[in-house]
C-alpha cells in the first residue's frame, strides 16, 4: 500500500501488451498513484523483439509478415516478461470447457496460436496483475489484431479485465514521464499541452485541455514524416529503417558545410492549417533523382540534408502556429521521429528562443519507438477511470484518432 495525496492507494500491477507495426512488445508494471496527481511506475518485466532484420529486404514493413511474426512471439515474450517479473510459476490449470471454447473463438483469426496459448496458460499460474492493456489502434490492422485477440484470450484465460489504449496517448504519456530512482513518475503537466506525433504511421498535432483529454486539431493529409523518410531513405538506395540512415548523411553534410546543390519545397508551410501532407514532398526528392541519375555519394548526403531540413522545417512551422493558436503552455514530441538528433535539436532551440515559458517534453529513445511500457502507462489511468473494454466486443482499429479508445464490432 501506498500513501498519495492524502489517499490510501492499493499497488497495482498491469500486464501491456503492443503489436502496431513491427515490434512485438510485453511488459509488467507496477503502478501506484495517479488519483489527483502524481503516479509512479516500476517497470517488472519488459521484453521486446523488432521485426526490422525481417522487413529490411521489402524496405518497409510487410503487414502479413508482421502479423504471423506477432502471432509466433507472443508468447514466448510474455513468458519472458513474467518471468523478468518473477511471476512465471508453473502451475497446471483444468480449464473449463467453456473457457477453453470462449479462448478459441477469440483466436479464431490468428491461425497457429490457439495451440501455443493453451499449451502455455495451462501449465502457468495465474499472475499477480489487476487488468491487460493492449494496443487498439492506429497503426496495421493486422498488426493490431494480432495483440487485440491474445489480450482478448489472456483477459478470458484469467478472469482479468481487459483496458484498450489508443497508441498515440501511450506515446503522449511516455514523454511525460520521468526516470527517477529507477521508476518512472508522470505528474500532470502544465495544460493546455500540445503534442506533434511523428511516426511512421501518423503525424499529428492534438491538444490536451484538461488531463487526458484530447483534441485532435490535425494530422497527415497522405504520408506520415516517418513514411516519408523510409521512402526517400530506399529513394537513395539505403536500407530499413530509412530514418536513421536520412539522418546519419545529412549530419555529414551538415559537419561538411558548403552550399547546398539541392532545394526541395516545405509542402503546406502556409496553408494556414494544421494539417501535414509529405507526398509532394516525397515526389519531389523522385523528380530530383530522375534528373540526376548518376548522383554521387556527397550528393545523396546534401538531398538527404535537404530533405531532412525540410520535413524539420515543415514540424515546427505547423506546430509553432499551434502553440500560439492553443496557448499552449507544455509541448511533447512523441513517436518514432522524435529520436531524430536534427528535429530535437531544432525544437529544443526554437522553443529556448521562441518560446521560452513552453516546457519541451520528448521521450528517451527507448521510449520514443514503439513499446509495451508505455501502453501500461496509458491503460493504467483507464483502469483507474473504470474505463474497460468489452472482451467479447473489442476490435482493432488501424485509423483510431484521439480522443478515441477503441470501437467495436
Amino acid at each position: 500500500m501506498a500513501l498519495c495525496h492524502g489517499l490510501l492507494l492499493k499497488t497495482m500491477k498491469i500486464l501491456a501488451i503492443e503489436t502496431s507495426c513491427d515490434e512485438t512488445a510485453v511488459a509488467v508494471l507496477e503502478c501506484v498513484g495517479g488519483v489527483g496527481n502524481a503516479a509512479r511506475f516500476t517497470v517488472l518485466g519488459n521484453a521486446l523483439l523488432s521485426q526490422i532484420e525481417l522487413h529490411r529486404e521489402y524496405g518497409g514493413v510487410y503487414p502479413a509478415l508482421a502479423k504471423r511474426e506477432h502471432a509466433k512471439n507472443l508468447v514466448p515474450l510474455l513468458e519472458s516478461a513474467l518471468s523478468e517479473a518473477e511471476m512465471l510459476r508453473e502451475d497446471t490449470q483444468s480449464m473449463d470447457s467453456s473457457v477453453h471454447d470462449a479462448i478459441t473463438l477469440a483466436l479464431e483469426r490468428e491461425p497457429g496460436l490457439t495451440e501455443i496459448f493453451l499449451a502455455s496458460v495451462s501449465e502457468m499460474e495465474i499472475p499477480d496483475i489487476d487488468a491487460i492493456a493492449v494496443t487498439a489502434g492506429p497503426g496495421l490492422e493486422p498488426a493490431l489484431w494480432v495483440g487485440v485477440n491474445f489480450a482478448r484470450a489472456l483477459a478470458i484465460a484469467w478472469n482479468k479485465p481487459l483496458v484498450a489504449v489508443n497508441h498515440l496517448e501511450g506515446h503522449i504519456i511516455s514523454a511525460i514521464a520521468k526516470e527517477e530512482d529507477g521508476n518512472l513518475l508522470v505528474e500532470h503537466p502544465k495544460l493546455p499541452l500540445l503534442a506533434l506525433g511523428i511516426a511512421g504511421g501518423h503525424t499529428d498535432l492534438v491538444v490536451m485541455d484538461d488531463w487526458l483529454s484530447y483534441t485532435t486539431i490535425g494530422g497527415t493529409l497522405d504520408d506520415s514524416v516517418g513514411e516519408a523518410f523510409d521512402k526517400v531513405a530506399r529513394m537513395l538506395g539505403l536500407p530499413y529503417p530509412g530514418g536513421p540512415q536520412i539522418s546519419r548523411l545529412a549530419e555529414i553534410a551538415r559537419k561538411t558545410g558548403g552550399e547546398n546543390p539541392f532545394t526541395l519545397p516545405r509542402p503546406m508551410i502556409r496553408s494556414g492549417t494544421n494539417d501535414f501532407s509529405f507526398s509532394g514532398l516525397k515526389t519531389a526528392v523522385l523528380y530530383l533523382l530522375k534528373k540526376n541519375p548518376e548522383i554521387s555519394d556527397i550528393d545523396k548526403q546534401y538531398v538527404a540534408l535537404e530533405f531532412e531540413d525540410s520535413a524539420t522545417e515543415v514540424l515546427w512551422s505547423k506546430t509553432d502556429s499551434a502553440l500560439k493558436d492553443t496557448g499552449a503552455k507544455t509541448l511533447v514530441v512523441s513517436g518514432g521521429v522524435s529520436a531524430n538528433i536534427h528535429i530535437r535539436r531544432v525544437f529544443e532551440e526554437k522553443i529556448k528562443a521562441e518560446h521560452p515559458d513552453v516546457t519541451l517534453l520528448i521521450p528517451p529513445n527507448n521510449l520514443a519507438t514503439d513499446n509495451a511500457v508505455m501502453i501500461g502507462l496509458a491503460g493504467y489511468y483507464h483502469f483507474l477511470k473504470g474505463e474497460f473494454a468489452d472482451i467479447d466486443t473489442l476490435r482493432a482499429n488501424g485509423n483510431l484518432k484521439l480522443p478515441n479508445l477503441a470501437t467495436t464490432e
